[in-house]
């Protein structure tokens, strides 16, 4: 028979998962509990928007709060690196003993250049390597400048006007050729190769890989950051094609590792790893990133929590519902209330554009998200918090933001 669980229990086993049931340990966060945190999540994504924070700080911020952001630079840019970038569940930091399984089943053909003619390709790419070998890590840019490649610039494709130097950087990149050795400031990849960033696991000094033990892997990996879920949602993790997790997680459920419950109130055929903790109370509080892993797949979201969440940055504003950058906040099993922020580091404050309240939010939420707000604001090194009037909780997150004192509209 399959072991049954409350919703209230798929929850708590979810949020172990995340390291996100239990109250942040007090004290100055150490580089070693940065990396636990990420050899706990096995990714986090990255995106280019910065309207609070770059996205892959947040998920570290959500679960220890007011930590050291260098600690991730020097993870990912210094030997030996414990965080390398690679396509996952999209462009994410993944831990380094991924990268081999990953570049077995990742196909990102749309974002290099399969498209182009193969011999002007192939002689780029070999330009490139040659280049990479010979120095220090560049930008596309720099690369461009230092092959003396000449191009017009193309407009009829908005975000991904790349040259051909790019798009045969990113696909070789898919390949797992090159990697990024590290970001500018400006958020720019230097490009290296592989077998730099990683002495001894490049692409050529490995043989090639069993596909399916690969995806087992990976399924695993991903039922372990998930602690329950659906085959949709272990493939999700990853961006795993679903029929190969399907048969992953056959071959797991047969090894030990992941065993079938049902949980009250979800239809799905559902699997809990072996290792998942069912903490007798989750007690945790979070601001969440759009972008941040508990989050990704919005249908489990919804039927765990209730809380049906969608990315509006890309919606016109007047279409909006919520705001451009929204983060979920969470408060102990559930997630309780969602804000629209904005990092104003001219004027050195955080702001709230709207607070909304979810429905049956416990009546200290505004306290709470008031407090997180609050750290979140010291932990980015601005002065504070001003919240504006929209939204249905505003106004009490105002009160207990800045007792008495007028908020004014942003």
């Amino acid at each position: 028979m399959q072991a049954s669980l409350s919703l209230s229990q798929a929850r708590r086993i979810a949020l172990a998962a995340q390291g996100l049931d239990k109250v942040r340990p007090a004290g100055t966060v150490s580089a070693r509990a940065v990396g636990r945190t990420f050899a706990r999540l096995h990714l986090v994504q990255i995106d280019s928007v910065n309207v609070v924070s770059r996205s892959h700080f947040l998920p570290f911020f959500s679960r220890l709060g007011n930590y050291d952001r260098a600690i991730l630079q020097r993870m990912a840019g210094t030997h030996p690196r414990r965080m390398i970038e690679y396509w996952a569940h999209e462009a994410c930091f993944i831990r380094p003993d991924h990268f081999h399984d990953l570049v077995q089943w990742q196909n990102r053909k749309w974002v290099g250049a399969h498209t182009m003619d193969p011999e002007l390709r192939n002689g780029v790419a070999a330009r490139v390597l040659e280049a990479l070998a010979a120095g220090k890590p560049m930008t596309a840019g720099e690369l461009t400048a230092r092959l003396g490649h000449v191009e017009d610039r193309q407009q009829d494709n908005w975000g991904w006007n790349w040259n051909v130097v790019k798009r045969v950087l990113e696909h070789l990149f898919e390949e797992g050729l090159v990697s990024a050795s590290s970001r500018t400031e400006s958020f720019e990849r230097r490009y290296m190769l592989t077998a730099r960033v990683l002495p001894g696991l490049g692409v050529t000094q490995v043989p090639e890989l069993d596909a399916a033990a690969a995806m087992d892997r990976l399924i695993d990996a991903a039922a372990q950051a998930h602690g329950i879920g659906t085959v949709r949602c272990f493939a999700d993790y990853f961006r795993t094609p679903q029929k190969a997790a399907a048969v992953a997680v056959a071959n797991l459920v047969d090894s030990g590792r992941l065993q079938p419950v049902e949980v009250a109130g979800w239809d799905r055929p559902l699997y809990r790893h072996a290792e998942a903790k069912l903490p007798r109370s989750a007690t945790g509080r979070a601001l969440l990133s759009p972008f941040d892993s508990l989050v990704f797949e919005r249908r489990r979201l919804e039927e765990l929590f209730g809380f049906h969440y969608r990315i509006e940055i890309y919606t016109p504003e007047p279409k909006r519902k919520f705001g451009y950058y929204v983060l979920p906040f969470l408060l102990r099993d559930g997630i309780v209330a969602r804000v629209d922020l904005k990092a104003d580091r001219a004027g050195g404050r955080l702001l709230v554009r709207t607070a909304h309240a979810e429905a049956g939010a416990p009546a200290d939420t505004a306290v709470e998200l008031a407090a997180e707000l609050q750290l979140m604001a010291e932990w980015l090194g601005l002065d504070g918090v001003v919240v504006s009037p929209a939204g249905d909780l505003a106004p009490a997150l105002a009160e207990a933001v800045a007792p008495g004192k007028q908020q004014y509209p942003l």
